[in-house]
């Protein structure tokens, strides 16, 4: 019986040609990734503040982490600086997406936020020209926030929030709680969206921690489930220093499963001293 066979030979060179084939292949695309993954990290590290604002009676600090293998990066963002009237502003925010993309956008978000921070000091306000601007530009990604004016004689706060993560606020004397105050849609995604802007006093020792919802959803947690737990840490460490406490809040990413990035921003006051700066 006569049985054709593909020479050895000729099988062992065409399967060496296709192995390197899809390694340089391969090799290409990772080379490709990593770029992506480093330009968006160079962007993150580059737009983030350097320092933050404080004043007597006020600790702030900020914590950003991405996700545990790089993949996950850019979305997120923390901010603080004067506002027009004298108050501190403070934001938070994540971006819709992630990689280079969403590093650039993160970046017109802060710019517009900071420009229009400039000449109005109302939360709402400043939340609701950002979204027409970004909306304007039709990028196609849009943005959760929450914002935040301290004044620094009354210490009234008042806060507003776009599509963002619920906060979560403890004080020394052993009250503590999730703030879920009413709010608009993400910026970016429709005109003339109204944020409605809640106020309250800081008349007890501390702290307030804005976060990202990489620090407590993931596959491994529910969103509920993660406030609840750095609810109890934060009771637990309300008269710690803002640096620690930020520190200790961005740790319990790790319950998550930590695949999507993290920022955390913790303003630790004093009571309030009226008629005091």
């Amino acid at each position: 019986m006569n049985r054709r066979r593909t020479p050895r030979s000729a099988s062992a060179e065409d399967l060496l040609n296709t192995l390197q084939d899809l390694t340089a292949r391969a090799r290409r695309e990772v080379e490709f990734h990593q770029a992506r993954v480093e330009l968006a990290q160079a962007l993150q590290r580059d737009m983030l503040p350097a320092a933050l604002p404080t004043l007597p009676g006020l600790q702030s600090a900020a914590r950003y982490a991405p996700a545990r293998h790089g993949l996950d990066i850019g979305g997120d963002w923390y901010d603080g600086f004067p506002l027009a009237d004298g108050a501190l502003g403070f934001a938070i925010g994540d971006v819709q997406g992630h990689d280079v993309e969403a590093a650039a956008f993160m970046g017109q978000v802060r710019i517009a936020m900071r420009a229009i921070a400039g000449t109005a000091s109302d939360p709402g306000e400043i939340l609701g020209r950002t979204n027409d601007l970004l909306v304007s530009v039709d990028s196609g990604l849009f943005a959760t926030c929450t914002f935040l004016r301290l004044d620094p004689t009354t210490w009234e706060l008042h806060s507003a929030r776009a599509g963002h993560v619920a906060s979560v606020w403890a004080t020394t004397g052993g009250r503590s709680g999730v703030t879920e105050d009413p709010g608009g849609l993400p910026l970016g995604i429709e005109p003339g969206e109204g944020y409605p802007v809640t106020r309250r006093t800081l008349d007890c020792d501390g702290a307030i921690v804005l976060l990202t919802d990489g620090v407590v959803e993931g596959p491994s947690l529910l969103i509920e489930e993660g406030l609840e737990r750095v609810r109890q840490l934060v009771a637990a460490r309300a008269g710690a220093k803002a640096a620690l406490l930020a520190d200790e809040v961005l740790g319990a990413t790790e319950m998550t499963g930590h695949e999507d990035d993290a920022a955390v921003l913790v303003l630790r006051h004093a009571a309030v001293r009226r008629g005091a700066r």
